[in-house]
């Protein structure tokens, strides 16, 4: 793998960041620029000129000043857990990681809010709020690993946005370095402030195209009482939508996720886990629901029974203790891992949820007909309309022959998307992946004013370019 420069860096650049932020911050070195020119996106190969750690916000718009001054493209780089490409250095750019920026600032126990520099680890965040007597609500399988200032840039989901929303919904304050190299306090923490435009929620998802976000400000909120886990059985997917409404209808839900036998399998051949039960149905359904009384837990069997006396539920499971609740999150949350190594070609697409049915047979159907060496696996966050499509590398395939069929593929399963109104990437960014696919999802005259914001905060192009679209 190549990891030598591809351009050269001005000299006294190199000096005056060297200068700025130290020797042992500045690397160059092969492992560096292989560990730390990627993301978690297995289709690119990093190439970076350098690596640059800075300590501060005052370093951070620093950096972007000289990168200015001599047009030195920068990609931000965080936990470089990313699945669209969107960390990915592969043209000599520097990246600047944000390993030493990882310590909360400040916490406001009667707002309820902390202030984190970009590198702090979404688990670190949480943890501190769990010996806070308070909850950060936003989670997925990579809370161990990836930064708040990347969940912010990509605008990340997780497995409980059906009732706490997706990131955007607890950043109450930015601190963030333009392109330009201006450094911008956005909304200060505010509940309330309606003075123009909120440029925070600007750079929430703009992924590093803009700038780089320095500082947030998070909102935490109350933990949540026991929240017990049920794991249902289903034959058909119209079936998991009758389970969700039922559900909705009677209990107050923090998750609703669902995935297929063929993932369950996958995970069971890699982990020592059980199965919820023995009958083996086509589709599963997590559901996940506080319990605030002994009669939401009545509430909860009672619509079980009612979903089984429909004949929409097959046979169910559900979690007695937090053990066994972490064992059936186990079923779902480690599918990813669990096929990372058949190199899976993943889309992660978004339709509303009365549409779900209609795009999973289309995108069967495809698939089945023109590409039956590929399998499928499907699973997703059903409450907010989010799927995960996971097409596996056949061993006989190469990884460019591979990549190559499934650009095929994509634009047909992005054609299905556009036709139901749908969104092209649901919460993992569109980066290097998905940007020749944009179309799919935004119109011309979208692009055109994103471009437009672009030229704004980033005159030069040096942020991130090449990403999301080419300006």
């Amino acid at each position: 793998m190549n990891t030598e420069q591809n351009t050269e860096l001005p000299a006294t650049f190199s000096e005056q960041i060297i200068a700025l932020v130290g020797a042992d911050k500045w690397r160059a070195d092969n492992q560096s620029l292989e560990s730390h020119g990627r993301d978690s996106t297995h289709f690119y190969q990093p190439a970076p000129s350098a690596i640059v750690f800075p300590k501060s916000i005052e370093q951070i718009q620093r950096i972007v000043q000289f990168a200015n001054e001599h047009e030195v493209a920068l990609v931000p780089s965080g936990g470089r857990t990313g699945l669209s490409g969107g960390a990915m250095a592969c043209n000599g750019e520097v990246v600047v990681s944000f390993d030493y920026m990882n310590q909360i600032s400040e916490f406001d126990p009667i707002n309820q809010t902390v202030v984190c520099q970009p590198g702090v680890v979404t688990q670190q965040l949480q943890e501190f709020a769990e010996q806070n007597q308070l909850y950060y609500p936003v989670d997925f399988a990579s809370a161990g690993s990836s930064q708040i200032g990347g969940n912010i840039a990509t605008n990340a989901g997780g497995i409980k946005v059906i009732r706490y929303g997706m990131t955007r919904d607890w950043v109450k304050g930015l601190k963030v370095v333009t392109g330009k190299g201006d450094l911008l306090d956005l909304n200060k923490g505010l509940t309330k402030n309606a003075t123009g435009y909120d440029l925070r929620h600007l750079f929430t998802g703009s992924e590093g195209t803009l700038g780089i976000i320095a500082e947030a400000t998070i909102q935490l909120t109350k933990i949540p009482k026991d929240s017990p886990v049920l794991v249902l059985g289903v034959d058909s997917f119209k079936a998991i939508l009758n389970v969700l409404e039922a559900f909705q209808n009677n209990l107050q839900i923090s998750a609703f996720e669902f995935f297929s036998e063929q993932a369950l399998q996958k995970v069971l051949a890699r982990h020592s886990l059980q199965r919820p039960f023995e009958a083996g149905p086509d589709y599963y359904c997590l559901i996940e629901f506080e319990a605030i009384s002994e009669q939401t837990i009545e509430q909860a069997m009672q619509t079980f029974e009612a979903c089984v006396e429909s004949g929409w539920v097959i046979d169910g499971a559900m979690s007695q203790n937090k053990t066994q609740a972490n064992n059936l999150w186990r079923l779902r949350e480690d599918i990813s891992e669990s096929i990372s190594h058949f190199t899976p070609y993943k889309n992660d697409i978004s339709v509303t949820v009365s549409q779900m049915p209609t795009f999973i047979e289309k995108v069967d159907q495809l698939v089945a007909q023109q590409y039956p060496d590929f399998e499928i696996i499907w699973f997703g966050h059903i409450g907010d309309g989010n799927l995960h499509l996971n097409i596996l590398k056949p061993e006989a395939l190469s990884t460019d022959q591979f990549t190559q069929r499934c650009g095929e593929v994509s634009p047909r399963v992005f054609e299905f998307v556009e036709q139901l109104g749908g969104s092209i990437s649901a919460e993992h960014g569109v980066g290097l992946l998905k940007k020749e696919y944009l179309h799919f999802s935004r119109s011309e005259e979208e692009i055109a004013v994103m471009k437009s914001i672009k030229a704004i905060f980033d005159p030069k192009g040096i942020m991130n370019p090449g990403k999301l679209f080419d300006a």
